[in-house]
Protein backbone atom coordinates (compact mmCIF):
# COMPACT_ATOMS: atom_id res chain seq x y z
CA UNK A 1 0.00 0.00 0.00
CA UNK A 2 3.07 2.45 1.19
CA UNK A 3 5.02 1.34 -2.47
CA UNK A 4 1.42 2.27 -4.36
CA UNK A 5 0.99 5.63 -2.79
CA UNK A 6 4.36 6.66 -3.18
CA UNK A 7 4.45 5.61 -6.51
CA UNK A 8 1.68 7.96 -7.72
CA UNK A 9 3.11 10.43 -5.95
CA UNK A 10 6.03 10.42 -7.98
CA UNK A 11 3.58 9.98 -10.84
CA UNK A 12 2.04 13.51 -9.88
CA UNK A 13 5.11 14.94 -9.43
CA UNK A 14 6.17 14.48 -12.69
CA UNK A 15 3.05 15.44 -14.45
CA UNK A 16 3.34 18.69 -12.52
CA UNK A 17 7.41 18.77 -13.71
CA UNK A 18 6.25 18.03 -17.62
CA UNK A 19 3.41 20.54 -17.54
CA UNK A 20 5.54 23.37 -15.88
CA UNK A 21 8.34 22.83 -18.60
CA UNK A 22 5.46 23.22 -21.35
CA UNK A 23 4.22 26.16 -20.08
CA UNK A 24 7.66 27.34 -20.02
CA UNK A 25 8.22 26.51 -23.53
CA UNK A 26 5.02 28.06 -24.79
CA UNK A 27 5.88 31.13 -22.72
CA UNK A 28 9.30 31.61 -24.37
CA UNK A 29 7.80 31.07 -27.58
CA UNK A 30 5.13 33.09 -27.58
CA UNK A 31 8.11 35.67 -26.35
CA UNK A 32 10.21 34.67 -29.41
CA UNK A 33 7.68 35.19 -31.68
CA UNK A 34 6.68 38.80 -29.94
CA UNK A 35 10.23 39.52 -29.92
CA UNK A 36 10.62 38.89 -33.77
CA UNK A 37 7.69 40.43 -34.63
CA UNK A 38 8.30 43.63 -33.03
CA UNK A 39 11.65 44.65 -33.62
CA UNK A 40 12.50 46.29 -36.75
CA UNK A 41 16.03 46.49 -38.54
CA UNK A 42 17.33 50.27 -40.05
CA UNK A 43 16.95 51.19 -43.20
CA UNK A 44 20.76 49.77 -43.16
CA UNK A 45 19.94 47.10 -42.38
CA UNK A 46 17.32 46.46 -45.14
CA UNK A 47 19.24 47.82 -47.91
CA UNK A 48 22.15 44.64 -46.53
CA UNK A 49 19.69 41.92 -46.51
CA UNK A 50 18.47 43.42 -49.86
CA UNK A 51 21.66 43.31 -51.48
CA UNK A 52 22.32 39.98 -50.37
CA UNK A 53 19.19 38.64 -51.45
CA UNK A 54 19.70 39.99 -55.08
CA UNK A 55 22.84 39.13 -55.24
CA UNK A 56 22.55 35.28 -53.82
CA UNK A 57 23.79 32.74 -56.23
CA UNK A 58 22.63 29.78 -54.58
CA UNK A 59 20.79 28.78 -51.15
CA UNK A 60 24.17 27.86 -49.52
CA UNK A 61 25.51 31.27 -50.52
CA UNK A 62 22.37 33.03 -49.27
CA UNK A 63 22.37 31.24 -46.08
CA UNK A 64 26.07 31.77 -45.15
CA UNK A 65 25.91 35.85 -46.05
CA UNK A 66 22.64 36.64 -43.94
CA UNK A 67 24.32 34.85 -40.59
CA UNK A 68 27.69 36.62 -41.38
CA UNK A 69 25.48 40.01 -42.00
CA UNK A 70 24.67 39.59 -38.29
CA UNK A 71 21.50 41.87 -39.07
CA UNK A 72 18.45 40.74 -37.03
CA UNK A 73 15.98 39.43 -39.53
CA UNK A 74 12.68 40.31 -37.98
CA UNK A 75 9.22 40.38 -39.62
CA UNK A 76 9.35 44.14 -40.30
CA UNK A 77 12.89 43.73 -41.57
CA UNK A 78 11.46 40.91 -43.87
CA UNK A 79 8.52 42.51 -45.14
CA UNK A 80 10.98 45.95 -45.90
CA UNK A 81 13.06 43.51 -47.82
CA UNK A 82 9.94 41.78 -50.09
CA UNK A 83 8.84 44.91 -50.43
CA UNK A 84 12.04 46.36 -52.05
CA UNK A 85 12.14 43.28 -53.99
CA UNK A 86 8.16 43.89 -55.72
CA UNK A 87 9.31 47.32 -56.32
CA UNK A 88 12.90 46.69 -57.86
CA UNK A 89 11.39 44.15 -59.85
CA UNK A 90 13.96 42.28 -58.63
CA UNK A 91 14.89 38.27 -59.12
CA UNK A 92 11.47 36.05 -57.62
CA UNK A 93 13.10 33.18 -57.12
CA UNK A 94 16.10 34.70 -55.09
CA UNK A 95 13.17 36.55 -53.11
CA UNK A 96 11.63 32.96 -52.66
CA UNK A 97 15.03 31.53 -51.24
CA UNK A 98 14.82 34.36 -48.68
CA UNK A 99 11.30 33.93 -47.45
CA UNK A 100 11.58 29.83 -47.07
CA UNK A 101 14.96 30.46 -45.16
CA UNK A 102 13.90 32.67 -42.81
CA UNK A 103 10.54 30.20 -42.37
CA UNK A 104 12.33 27.78 -41.45
CA UNK A 105 13.55 29.13 -38.42
CA UNK A 106 12.82 27.95 -34.86
CA UNK A 107 9.88 29.64 -33.53
CA UNK A 108 9.32 32.03 -36.19
CA UNK A 109 6.05 32.94 -38.42
CA UNK A 110 5.58 34.99 -41.04
CA UNK A 111 3.33 37.80 -41.21
CA UNK A 112 0.34 37.75 -43.51
CA UNK A 113 1.38 41.10 -45.33
CA UNK A 114 4.73 39.41 -46.11
CA UNK A 115 3.08 36.17 -47.53
CA UNK A 116 1.21 38.81 -49.82
CA UNK A 117 3.94 40.66 -51.14
CA UNK A 118 5.61 37.19 -51.61
CA UNK A 119 2.91 35.95 -53.55
CA UNK A 120 2.28 39.16 -55.69
CA UNK A 121 5.99 38.87 -56.43
CA UNK A 122 5.88 35.14 -58.03
CA UNK A 123 2.50 36.14 -59.08
CA UNK A 124 3.79 39.14 -61.44
CA UNK A 125 6.42 36.97 -63.06
CA UNK A 126 3.82 34.20 -64.09
CA UNK A 127 5.25 31.49 -61.40
CA UNK A 128 2.06 30.18 -60.14
CA UNK A 129 3.22 26.94 -59.54
CA UNK A 130 5.32 28.22 -56.60
CA UNK A 131 2.82 30.17 -55.16
CA UNK A 132 0.58 26.83 -54.67
CA UNK A 133 3.81 25.34 -53.23
CA UNK A 134 3.85 28.32 -50.69
CA UNK A 135 0.31 28.20 -49.76
CA UNK A 136 0.73 24.62 -49.54
CA UNK A 137 3.82 25.24 -46.72
CA UNK A 138 1.96 28.18 -45.12
CA UNK A 139 -0.80 26.04 -44.40
CA UNK A 140 0.93 23.85 -42.76
CA UNK A 141 2.64 25.53 -40.46
CA UNK A 142 0.10 28.31 -39.45
CA UNK A 143 -3.05 28.53 -41.72
CA UNK A 144 -4.39 31.70 -40.31
CA UNK A 145 -2.10 33.80 -42.92
CA UNK A 146 -4.31 33.01 -45.65
CA UNK A 147 -6.64 35.42 -45.47
CA UNK A 148 -9.31 37.11 -47.52
CA UNK A 149 -6.57 39.58 -49.08
CA UNK A 150 -4.38 36.34 -50.11
CA UNK A 151 -7.32 35.04 -52.23
CA UNK A 152 -7.35 38.26 -53.85
CA UNK A 153 -3.65 39.01 -54.27
CA UNK A 154 -3.44 35.54 -56.37
CA UNK A 155 -6.21 35.80 -58.17
CA UNK A 156 -5.46 39.19 -59.64
CA UNK A 157 -2.29 37.78 -61.00
CA UNK A 158 -3.40 34.43 -62.54
CA UNK A 159 -6.54 37.19 -63.97
CA UNK A 160 -4.23 39.05 -65.90
CA UNK A 161 -2.72 35.95 -67.97
CA UNK A 162 -5.74 33.69 -67.54
CA UNK A 163 -9.18 32.71 -68.33
CA UNK A 164 -12.14 33.68 -66.28
CA UNK A 165 -12.88 29.83 -65.76
CA UNK A 166 -9.61 28.97 -65.08
CA UNK A 167 -9.65 31.98 -62.53
CA UNK A 168 -12.19 30.37 -60.92
CA UNK A 169 -10.95 27.60 -60.68
CA UNK A 170 -7.61 28.98 -58.59
CA UNK A 171 -10.60 30.28 -56.60
CA UNK A 172 -12.11 27.38 -55.45
CA UNK A 173 -8.68 25.80 -55.02
CA UNK A 174 -8.45 28.08 -51.69
CA UNK A 175 -11.36 26.11 -50.16
CA UNK A 176 -8.84 23.48 -48.84
CA UNK A 177 -6.44 26.25 -47.80
CA UNK A 178 -8.25 28.92 -46.22
CA UNK A 179 -9.93 28.72 -42.59
CA UNK A 180 -12.98 30.30 -43.82
CA UNK A 181 -13.84 30.06 -47.84
CA UNK A 182 -17.19 32.64 -46.98
CA UNK A 183 -18.57 35.50 -48.34
CA UNK A 184 -15.13 37.96 -48.02
CA UNK A 185 -13.44 35.30 -50.37
CA UNK A 186 -16.15 35.61 -52.68
CA UNK A 187 -15.73 39.47 -52.85
CA UNK A 188 -12.21 39.07 -53.47
CA UNK A 189 -13.11 36.83 -56.65
CA UNK A 190 -15.42 39.26 -57.50
CA UNK A 191 -13.35 42.66 -57.26
CA UNK A 192 -10.79 40.73 -59.13
CA UNK A 193 -13.08 39.99 -62.21
CA UNK A 194 -14.75 43.25 -62.28
CA UNK A 195 -10.59 44.76 -62.11
CA UNK A 196 -8.91 41.96 -64.81
CA UNK A 197 -11.72 41.00 -67.08
CA UNK A 198 -14.98 42.31 -67.79
CA UNK A 199 -18.27 43.39 -65.86
CA UNK A 200 -19.95 41.20 -68.19
CA UNK A 201 -17.45 38.41 -66.46
CA UNK A 202 -18.77 39.40 -63.29
CA UNK A 203 -22.06 39.23 -63.79
CA UNK A 204 -21.90 35.87 -64.62
CA UNK A 205 -19.92 34.36 -61.95
CA UNK A 206 -21.97 36.59 -59.80
CA UNK A 207 -24.91 34.58 -60.91
CA UNK A 208 -23.19 31.28 -61.07
CA UNK A 209 -21.74 31.14 -57.05
CA UNK A 210 -24.28 33.17 -55.60
CA UNK A 211 -25.99 29.93 -54.39
CA UNK A 212 -23.31 28.86 -52.79
CA UNK A 213 -21.95 32.56 -51.20
CA UNK A 214 -24.89 34.36 -49.51
CA UNK A 215 -23.72 37.78 -51.48
CA UNK A 216 -23.70 40.92 -48.71
CA UNK A 217 -23.78 44.81 -48.81
CA UNK A 218 -20.16 44.38 -49.73
CA UNK A 219 -20.35 42.47 -52.68
CA UNK A 220 -22.97 44.79 -54.35
CA UNK A 221 -20.86 47.74 -53.89
CA UNK A 222 -18.24 45.82 -55.52
CA UNK A 223 -20.42 45.21 -58.44
CA UNK A 224 -21.90 48.55 -58.49
CA UNK A 225 -18.83 50.26 -58.49
CA UNK A 226 -17.76 48.59 -62.13
CA UNK A 227 -20.56 49.43 -64.25
CA UNK A 228 -20.60 51.67 -66.98
CA UNK A 229 -23.70 51.15 -68.02
CA UNK A 230 -26.48 53.16 -65.70
CA UNK A 231 -29.15 50.13 -66.91
CA UNK A 232 -26.80 47.56 -65.70
CA UNK A 233 -26.02 49.52 -62.51
CA UNK A 234 -29.58 50.12 -61.55
CA UNK A 235 -30.46 46.20 -62.24
CA UNK A 236 -28.04 45.13 -59.32
CA UNK A 237 -29.17 47.89 -57.53
CA UNK A 238 -32.49 47.19 -57.70
CA UNK A 239 -31.93 43.19 -56.50
CA UNK A 240 -29.86 44.21 -53.67
CA UNK A 241 -33.26 45.56 -52.51
CA UNK A 242 -35.15 42.80 -53.67
CA UNK A 243 -33.01 40.27 -51.13
CA UNK A 244 -33.39 42.47 -48.50
CA UNK A 245 -29.91 44.12 -48.75
CA UNK A 246 -30.21 47.81 -47.74
CA UNK A 247 -28.22 50.21 -49.88
CA UNK A 248 -25.71 52.27 -47.86
CA UNK A 249 -24.02 55.73 -48.86
CA UNK A 250 -21.26 53.39 -50.52
CA UNK A 251 -24.20 52.00 -52.77
CA UNK A 252 -25.81 55.41 -53.51
CA UNK A 253 -22.35 57.19 -54.83
CA UNK A 254 -21.56 53.97 -57.01
CA UNK A 255 -24.80 54.81 -59.01
CA UNK A 256 -24.26 58.23 -58.68
CA UNK A 257 -21.04 58.15 -60.16
CA UNK A 258 -22.25 56.19 -63.11
CA UNK A 259 -24.92 58.61 -63.88
CA UNK A 260 -22.56 61.41 -63.69
CA UNK A 261 -20.09 59.53 -65.98
CA UNK A 262 -22.84 58.81 -68.27
CA UNK A 263 -23.65 62.87 -68.22
CA UNK A 264 -27.27 61.90 -66.93
CA UNK A 265 -26.96 64.56 -64.61
CA UNK A 266 -30.89 64.80 -64.19
CA UNK A 267 -31.09 61.07 -62.56
CA UNK A 268 -27.84 62.17 -60.43
CA UNK A 269 -29.72 64.90 -58.95
CA UNK A 270 -33.15 62.99 -58.30
CA UNK A 271 -30.96 60.37 -56.54
CA UNK A 272 -29.35 63.10 -54.55
CA UNK A 273 -32.81 63.72 -53.63
CA UNK A 274 -34.41 60.54 -52.81
CA UNK A 275 -30.83 59.92 -50.66
CA UNK A 276 -31.80 62.92 -48.25
CA UNK A 277 -35.62 61.67 -48.42
CA UNK A 278 -33.99 57.85 -46.80
CA UNK A 279 -31.85 59.60 -44.17
CA UNK A 280 -28.67 59.22 -46.28
CA UNK A 281 -26.41 62.33 -46.45
CA UNK A 282 -24.44 62.91 -49.43
CA UNK A 283 -21.03 63.53 -48.73
CA UNK A 284 -17.97 65.00 -50.11
CA UNK A 285 -17.56 61.75 -52.71
CA UNK A 286 -21.34 62.03 -53.55
CA UNK A 287 -20.83 65.91 -54.58
CA UNK A 288 -17.47 65.26 -56.32
CA UNK A 289 -19.07 62.72 -58.82
CA UNK A 290 -21.68 65.66 -59.50
CA UNK A 291 -18.47 68.08 -59.97
CA UNK A 292 -17.06 65.42 -62.64
CA UNK A 293 -20.39 65.20 -64.47
CA UNK A 294 -20.62 68.75 -64.28
CA UNK A 295 -17.71 68.91 -66.36
CA UNK A 296 -18.72 66.60 -69.02
CA UNK A 297 -21.70 68.53 -69.95
CA UNK A 298 -19.96 71.87 -70.20
CA UNK A 299 -20.49 73.43 -67.30
CA UNK A 300 -17.49 74.25 -65.40
CA UNK A 301 -18.97 77.40 -63.92
CA UNK A 302 -21.91 75.62 -62.22
CA UNK A 303 -19.22 72.85 -60.94
CA UNK A 304 -17.17 75.32 -59.45
CA UNK A 305 -20.11 76.67 -57.31
CA UNK A 306 -20.71 73.17 -55.94
CA UNK A 307 -18.27 73.93 -53.96
CA UNK A 308 -20.24 76.33 -51.89
CA UNK A 309 -23.27 75.37 -51.67
CA UNK A 310 -22.16 72.07 -50.27
CA UNK A 311 -21.21 74.18 -47.63
CA UNK A 312 -24.52 74.76 -46.95
CA UNK A 313 -25.40 71.07 -46.45
CA UNK A 314 -22.37 70.94 -43.62
CA UNK A 315 -20.22 69.40 -46.05
CA UNK A 316 -16.76 70.58 -47.16
CA UNK A 317 -14.71 70.47 -50.25
CA UNK A 318 -11.46 68.10 -49.90
CA UNK A 319 -8.77 68.01 -52.39
CA UNK A 320 -10.13 65.72 -54.61
CA UNK A 321 -13.26 67.74 -55.00
CA UNK A 322 -11.02 71.00 -55.57
CA UNK A 323 -9.07 68.49 -58.46
CA UNK A 324 -12.50 67.26 -60.15
CA UNK A 325 -13.23 71.00 -60.56
CA UNK A 326 -9.97 71.83 -62.00
CA UNK A 327 -10.00 68.84 -64.26
CA UNK A 328 -13.24 70.72 -65.38
CA UNK A 329 -11.50 73.73 -66.48
CA UNK A 330 -8.72 71.85 -68.03
CA UNK A 331 -10.76 70.01 -69.94
CA UNK A 332 -12.41 73.53 -71.55
CA UNK A 333 -8.90 74.61 -71.69
CA UNK A 334 -9.27 77.45 -69.30
CA UNK A 335 -6.23 77.07 -67.60
CA UNK A 336 -6.37 80.78 -66.15
CA UNK A 337 -9.25 79.83 -64.20
CA UNK A 338 -8.08 76.46 -63.26
CA UNK A 339 -5.01 78.32 -61.45
CA UNK A 340 -7.12 80.49 -59.63
CA UNK A 341 -8.78 77.06 -58.32
CA UNK A 342 -5.67 75.95 -57.76
CA UNK A 343 -4.93 79.16 -55.05
CA UNK A 344 -8.24 79.38 -54.19
CA UNK A 345 -7.39 75.77 -52.92
CA UNK A 346 -4.04 76.86 -51.36
CA UNK A 347 -5.45 79.65 -49.77
CA UNK A 348 -8.22 77.53 -47.84
CA UNK A 349 -5.32 75.24 -46.39
CA UNK A 350 -5.37 72.44 -48.67
CA UNK A 351 -2.20 71.76 -50.60
CA UNK A 352 -2.01 70.36 -54.06
CA UNK A 353 -1.26 66.67 -54.62
CA UNK A 354 0.57 65.44 -57.37
CA UNK A 355 -3.11 64.27 -59.33
CA UNK A 356 -3.70 68.32 -59.53
CA UNK A 357 -0.31 69.13 -60.80
CA UNK A 358 -1.04 66.44 -63.88
CA UNK A 359 -4.06 68.27 -64.90
CA UNK A 360 -2.14 70.86 -65.97
CA UNK A 361 0.83 68.87 -67.21
CA UNK A 362 -1.19 66.75 -69.24
CA UNK A 363 -2.53 69.98 -71.10
CA UNK A 364 1.08 71.34 -71.47
CA UNK A 365 2.39 67.70 -72.78
CA UNK A 366 -0.43 68.14 -75.26
CA UNK A 367 0.31 71.47 -76.23
CA UNK A 368 4.20 70.80 -76.49
CA UNK A 369 4.88 73.25 -73.79
CA UNK A 370 7.96 71.89 -71.77
CA UNK A 371 9.07 75.57 -70.81
CA UNK A 372 5.37 75.70 -68.63
CA UNK A 373 5.79 71.66 -67.26
CA UNK A 374 9.36 72.54 -66.18
CA UNK A 375 8.30 75.87 -64.36
CA UNK A 376 5.36 73.72 -62.63
CA UNK A 377 7.93 71.01 -61.58
CA UNK A 378 9.88 73.18 -60.15
CA UNK A 379 6.80 74.65 -58.28
CA UNK A 380 6.41 71.30 -57.17
CA UNK A 381 9.54 70.47 -55.63
CA UNK A 382 9.53 73.58 -53.67
CA UNK A 383 6.38 72.94 -51.78
CA UNK A 384 7.12 69.33 -50.94
CA UNK A 385 5.02 67.64 -53.59
CA UNK A 386 6.87 64.36 -55.01
CA UNK A 387 5.25 63.93 -58.58
CA UNK A 388 4.22 60.85 -59.25
CA UNK A 389 5.19 58.50 -62.25
CA UNK A 390 2.40 60.47 -64.50
CA UNK A 391 4.41 63.20 -63.64
CA UNK A 392 7.90 62.10 -64.45
CA UNK A 393 6.09 60.72 -67.93
CA UNK A 394 5.16 63.73 -68.97
CA UNK A 395 8.46 65.49 -68.49
CA UNK A 396 10.22 62.75 -69.79
CA UNK A 397 8.82 62.49 -72.85
CA UNK A 398 8.42 65.94 -73.41
CA UNK A 399 12.56 66.14 -73.03
CA UNK A 400 12.77 63.16 -75.55
CA UNK A 401 10.74 64.67 -78.00
CA UNK A 402 12.45 68.14 -77.66
CA UNK A 403 15.59 66.69 -77.15
CA UNK A 404 16.28 68.71 -73.41
CA UNK A 405 19.02 66.26 -71.95
CA UNK A 406 19.78 68.63 -69.34
CA UNK A 407 16.54 68.63 -68.22
CA UNK A 408 16.00 65.07 -68.46
CA UNK A 409 19.33 64.64 -66.23
CA UNK A 410 18.05 67.03 -63.32
CA UNK A 411 15.00 64.95 -63.28
CA UNK A 412 16.49 61.74 -63.17
CA UNK A 413 19.02 62.88 -60.75
CA UNK A 414 16.00 64.27 -58.80
CA UNK A 415 14.23 60.98 -58.56
CA UNK A 416 17.17 58.92 -57.61
CA UNK A 417 17.95 61.68 -54.77
CA UNK A 418 14.32 62.06 -54.06
CA UNK A 419 13.38 58.52 -54.52
CA UNK A 420 10.05 59.10 -56.93
CA UNK A 421 8.34 57.87 -59.91
CA UNK A 422 9.49 54.39 -61.64
CA UNK A 423 12.69 54.16 -62.77
CA UNK A 424 11.78 51.63 -65.34
CA UNK A 425 9.45 53.48 -67.36
CA UNK A 426 11.61 56.85 -67.01
CA UNK A 427 14.90 55.15 -67.34
CA UNK A 428 13.68 53.55 -70.86
CA UNK A 429 12.35 57.08 -71.92
CA UNK A 430 15.67 58.54 -70.93
CA UNK A 431 18.28 55.91 -72.61
CA UNK A 432 16.62 56.63 -76.01
CA UNK A 433 17.24 60.30 -75.58
CA UNK A 434 20.61 59.69 -74.05
CA UNK A 435 21.35 56.83 -77.07
CA UNK A 436 19.72 59.09 -79.88
CA UNK A 437 22.65 61.83 -78.64
CA UNK A 438 24.85 59.46 -79.12
CA UNK A 439 25.96 60.31 -74.74
CA UNK A 440 26.77 56.86 -73.71
CA UNK A 441 29.26 58.05 -70.60
CA UNK A 442 25.96 59.12 -69.66
CA UNK A 443 23.56 56.26 -70.29
CA UNK A 444 26.31 54.21 -68.11
CA UNK A 445 26.13 56.17 -65.40
CA UNK A 446 22.52 56.82 -65.04
CA UNK A 447 22.59 52.40 -65.51
CA UNK A 448 24.71 52.35 -62.97
CA UNK A 449 22.11 54.49 -60.25
CA UNK A 450 19.38 52.29 -61.53
CA UNK A 451 21.11 48.84 -60.73
CA UNK A 452 22.61 50.36 -57.58
CA UNK A 453 19.18 51.35 -56.26
CA UNK A 454 17.63 48.39 -57.05
CA UNK A 455 16.05 48.44 -59.99
CA UNK A 456 16.24 46.25 -62.72
CA UNK A 457 16.85 48.70 -66.49
CA UNK A 458 14.40 46.73 -69.14
CA UNK A 459 15.70 44.14 -71.20
CA UNK A 460 14.95 46.53 -74.27
CA UNK A 461 16.97 49.44 -72.64
CA UNK A 462 19.95 47.01 -71.79
CA UNK A 463 20.27 45.54 -75.39
CA UNK A 464 20.19 49.63 -77.01
CA UNK A 465 23.63 50.36 -74.47
CA UNK A 466 25.09 47.04 -75.22
CA UNK A 467 24.88 47.81 -79.63
CA UNK A 468 26.46 51.11 -78.62
CA UNK A 469 29.08 49.68 -76.41
CA UNK A 470 29.93 47.31 -78.66
CA UNK A 471 30.40 49.72 -81.78
CA UNK A 472 32.22 51.89 -79.32
CA UNK A 473 34.46 48.76 -78.52
CA UNK A 474 33.72 49.80 -74.74
CA UNK A 475 34.11 45.68 -73.66
CA UNK A 476 35.49 46.05 -70.31
CA UNK A 477 32.24 48.90 -69.64
CA UNK A 478 29.84 46.41 -71.06
CA UNK A 479 30.85 43.17 -69.24
CA UNK A 480 30.64 45.56 -66.09
CA UNK A 481 27.16 46.32 -66.86
CA UNK A 482 26.40 41.94 -67.79
CA UNK A 483 27.62 41.24 -64.13
CA UNK A 484 25.40 44.06 -63.08
CA UNK A 485 22.38 42.69 -64.75
CA UNK A 486 23.01 39.06 -64.00
CA UNK A 487 21.93 40.33 -60.42
CA UNK A 488 18.40 40.24 -61.52
CA UNK A 489 18.51 37.04 -63.37
CA UNK A 490 18.83 35.38 -66.45
CA UNK A 491 17.81 37.88 -69.59
CA UNK A 492 14.62 36.28 -70.87
CA UNK A 493 13.81 36.64 -74.29
CA UNK A 494 9.52 37.74 -74.05
CA UNK A 495 8.42 34.79 -76.26
CA UNK A 496 10.17 32.68 -73.43
CA UNK A 497 7.27 33.43 -71.39
CA UNK A 498 4.71 32.01 -73.86
CA UNK A 499 6.65 29.13 -74.95
CA UNK A 500 3.84 26.82 -73.43
CA UNK A 501 1.03 29.45 -74.03
CA UNK A 502 -0.54 31.51 -71.09
CA UNK A 503 -3.44 28.52 -70.52
CA UNK A 504 -0.80 26.56 -68.59
CA UNK A 505 0.36 28.76 -66.65
CA UNK A 506 -1.99 28.28 -63.92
Amino acid sequence: MLVNIQSQTRYARSIFIISLSCNQWNSSSLSLRSLISSNSGTDDDVETVFRIVSSSTSTKNLTQSLKSSGVFLSNDLIDRVLKRVRFSHSNPLQALEFFNYTAQRRGFYHTSSSLDTMLYILGRNRKFHQIWEVLNDVKMKDRSLITPRTVQVVLARIAKVCSVSQTVESFLKFKRLILQFDTDCYNGLLRTICQEKSMTDARNVYHNLKRKFRPNLQTFNILLSGWKSSEEAEGFFNEMKDIGVAPDLVSYNCLLDVYCKNREIEKAYNLFDKMREEGICPDVISYTSIIGGLGLVGQPDKARDILKEMKEYGCYPDVAAYNAAIRNFCIAKRLGDAYNLMDEMVAKGFNPNSTTYNLFLRCFYWSNDLGSSWSLYRRMMETGCLPNTQSCMFLIKLCNRQEKVDMALLLWNDMVEKGFGSYILVSDVLFDLLCDMGMLVDAEKCFLQMVEKGHKPSNVSFKRIKVLMELANKHDSLQYLSEKMRVFGPLMRVSERWENGPDKLC
